[in-house]
């Protein structure tokens, strides 16, 4: 395989990494292999000469939704929520520039001490200079999730396509976990996934996304080369489109 852009079937992307993506076995926090091996994996796409901006959410630390409905206030609960998404971020960039990438962190939120301020030019043009961009902080506002934010900024950076990395290796007809008869639905379009009410997403990151037609792409960051893999155009876990 030829290991520059002309084999990538998309350039730039954007990778929506759930914060417990990076807790590998452990029940709370980060686990330092983990985020090891799913750098390594960012750092292989670099080279093949992708444009890539991150976005990471802040499960693995702290859920302000979880946290409102034990009764705290929820616009504080996604306040800490969106500052989780902040150290998950900043564990990403070490791990990256220990491995020889540039990095920017670009904050959603005030944070100049540690962060950029986010401001979608200078993003794209980070992109360009061959950084990997990583946007923390969510969308900066309560009530709306990481999936959103990474819907919102897939669509101002321009990207070909949003990868969700997760847990689990694509989108299901039911919970595999429980559901024996859950089938692996190879492909799906954001239509049926509001249709059947199909949880990989909240509703307002699948609104964004068809109204701006970026598909995603569902795969579990577990899988080694996998991002490679989607980048090259094979067709693994679930499209949707």
């Amino acid at each position: 395989m030829d290991t520059d852009s002309d084999s990538l079937k998309y350039k730039r992307v954007l990778l929506k990494l759930s914060g417990e993506a990076l807790m590998g076995n452990k029940q709370f926090g980060i686990d330092t292999k983990t985020v090891e091996a799913i750098c390594g994996q960012v750092i292989e796409i670099k080279k093949l000469g992708a444009e890539v901006a991150i976005v990471v959410g802040g499960g693995n630390i702290f859920r302000g939704l979880a946290a409102s409905e034990r009764g705290m206030d929820r616009v504080t609960g996604d306040n800490m929520g969106m500052l989780a998404t902040v150290i998950n971020s900043l564990a990403m960039m070490d791990t990256l520039e220990q491995m020889g990438a540039y990095t920017r962190v670009m904050s959603a939120m005030n944070l100049e001490s540690f962060a950029e301020p986010y401001i979608k030019r200078r993003a794209i043009r980070h992109m360009e200079k061959g950084r990997l961009v990583i946007l923390a902080g969510g969308t900066g506002n309560p009530f709306f999730s990481t999936d959103t934010a990474a819907s919102l900024r897939a669509m101002e950076v321009d990207a070909d396509l949003m990868i969700k990395a997760t847990n689990v290796d694509g989108v299901y007809s039911g919970d595999p976990r429980t559901d024996s008869n859950a089938k692996l639905i190879q492909s799906i379009s954001f239509m049926d996934v509001l249709k059947l009410d199909l949880r990989v997403m909240d509703l307002t990151a699948i609104s964004l996304l068809k109204d701006n037609n970026i598909p995603v792409r569902v795969v579990s960051m577990h899988e080694a080369g996998i991002l490679k893999r989607v980048l090259c155009g094979e067709e693994i876990g679930t499209l949707i489109s």
